[in-house]
């Protein structure tokens, strides 16, 4: 047990939320960079040089230089074994984003410091708090002008209603962003620029009481200014409490510029030692701990064709208990069967190797023949634990799809099938028409582009798609309702999901309720059940 134990307690599994461009992709980068997972960071728009981020693989992310799927990077870094799930940031693509959070033993916030809290963040935030995750705080991109210090912070707490501990403190913005003070250690970290893509540059470390040093370094303004705001700083803010960060309660804040690199490495430091070991997770009633349980895991994302040679899908499982040895058998819950799991490998963005072996916490990606479901669990043959399954959320936008070459019916339909079961797309059919015309649901309007490239890319189908105007999507839960006689308002449409079960969508939202008013009995729910 103690082998499993030691491996478990390096394990360090989290994710990175922001709102687009606030340097997340970056943050993400300078990570790897430090760990020497990779040499050179590849600026996200770095056009003229043909870099593209590391953990943007897919064709049509490097050509708009935004993330639309989440990556799973995987690296060591000072005894520490990490798994980073970058999400994309875009609202178009938080579905991935919600799943992606169930995987994540905790979550670091990127904040643009000239914005503040926008839109997603605040919409991000909330989900980390629904599963009651530890939040961790990077306020980046100082080394542009930004917002007042402790105005940033007022607005965390108002916001998103989480108190905030600063641990460090910047020392100036934009071109007079001199570095950081460091609260707990109590002394002034400089930077010298360092060139976009490396680590290297200097760093100069001095204590507070030095005055004369720290004068030199950042100058006798900044220097009064500093020695104020620290005074300030430890009268008002929260004290740090790893008790209450571990709740979801505080949020540990630093700051710096993820382009520089100033900062970053600080932060990388103070998050590891204050992040958790691998958490709990719940069977039915019961707390499957990581380290005492044996082998088991759930899938929370499958993706279609991430290597073109092969054109495979692979399903990414989070382990959650025990150690996963490739050569022993695994019991799939929801399919009734053993097997082994084909091809497990450790994925790097696009990039894999086969592993033997990997432990709670990791993230694997396996070979799946078309057998597991997003929210499935596998176990050792000798537990039976079921996790519980990750929801699907309600479609906010629909079009019907046309095919413009029908002789390839058959690549059209594996084409959206397997794409429809990575969890970004729903697909529906007109309801008793006896067409066997598909119309996709869609939580952000970018997946329908997302999803027109990658059937031409990947399965050689051109598809045009037409927009109806339906915003509001009800599975019915009546099991023996005659869906023939419910009585609807003239702004509803009937269609099935592709188990046949009902559904109904509606143009506005007050049809929902007089639909309900006209047929006693009649049960609706937002949210799929898989």
């Amino acid at each position: 047990m103690g082998n499993i134990e030691t491996e478990i307690n390096k394990r360090r599994t989290f994710a990175i939320i922001s709102h687009p461009d606030a340097g997340k992709t970056t943050l993400t980068e300078k990570f790897l960079l430090y760990g020497g997972a990779i040499n050179l960071a590849g600026s996200v728009k770095g056009k003229a040089t043909a870099r593209h981020a590391v953990s943007d693989w897919m064709e049509i992310e490097k050509e708009r230089g935004i993330s639309v799927t989440s990556s799973v990077l995987e690296f060591e870094y000072d005894g520490y074994h990490i798994n980073i799930l970058d999400t994309p940031g875009h609202q178009d693509f938080s579905e991935d984003t919600y799943r992606t959070l169930m995987a994540a033993d905790s979550a670091v916030m990127v904040i643009d410091a000239s914005k503040g809290v926008e839109a997603q963040t605040r919409k991000l935030f909330k989900v980390c708090g629904m599963r009651g995750i530890p939040i961790f705080t990077f306020i980046n991109k100082l080394d542009r002008d930004a917002n007042d210090t402790f105005e940033l912070l007022d607005e965390i707490e108002k916001e998103l209603g989480i108190a905030t501990c600063p641990i460090n403190w910047p020392l100036g913005c934009g071109k007079g962003f001199k570095g950081v003070y460091d609260r707990q250690t109590k002394e002034v970290i400089t930077y010298s620029d360092t060139e976009k893509g490396t680590k290297e540059g200097e760093t100069t470390v001095i204590s507070i009481d030095d005055d004369t040093s720290v004068i030199n370094a950042i100058g006798q303004e900044r220097h009064d200014i500093l020695k104020d705001e620290i005074e300030l700083l430890d009268g008002a803010s929260a004290e740090y409490d790893l008790e209450r960060v571990r709740e979801g309660k505080l949020t540990p804040v630093f700051f710096g510029s993820a382009l520089t690199n100033f900062g970053v490495e600080v932060f990388l430091q103070y998050f590891l030692k204050m992040t958790t070991t691998p958490l709990p997770r719940k069977s039915g009633e019961e707390l499957i701990d990581p380290v005492k349980h044996g082998f088991s895991a759930f899938v929370f994302k499958i993706q279609a064709n991430m290597n073109k040679a092969h054109r495979d899908r692979i399903a990414f499982m989070r382990i959650c208990s025990g150690k996963f040895e490739a050569s022993k058998e695994v019991k799939h819950i929801q399919g009734g069967r053993t097997l082994r799991l084909s091809q497990p490998q450790q994925i790097m963005a696009d990039s894999r190797k086969i592993l033997d072996e990997a432990y709670a916490g990791d993230i694997i990606g396996v070979f799946d023949p078309g057998i597991f479901s997003i929210g499935d669990t596998v176990c050792a043959p000798s537990e039976n634990i079921v996790y519980e399954g990750i929801p699907t959320f309600a479609p906010e936008h629909f079009a019907r799809v046309k095919q413009i070459d029908t002789m390839k019916r058959k690549q059209f339909v594996k084409g959206i099938e397997q794409i429809a079961k990575e969890g970004a797309i729903q697909i529906f059919q007109e309801y008793n028409t006896g067409l066997e015309e598909i119309i996709v649901g869609v939580v952000g309007v970018l997946q329908f582009d997302v999803l027109k490239y990658r059937l031409e890319n990947e399965y050689n189908v051109d598809i045009r798609l037409e927009p109806l105007p339906y915003e509001h999507i009800r599975w019915i839960m009546n099991k023996d309702i005659d869906i023939d006689k419910i009585t609807g308002t003239s702004d509803m449409k009937k269609i099935k999901d592709l188990k046949g079960r009902p559904l109904l969508l509606f143009v506005n939202a007050w049809s929902v309720g007089m639909t309900l008013d006209r047929n006693e009995g009649l049960e609706l729910t937002e949210f799929g059940t898989d």
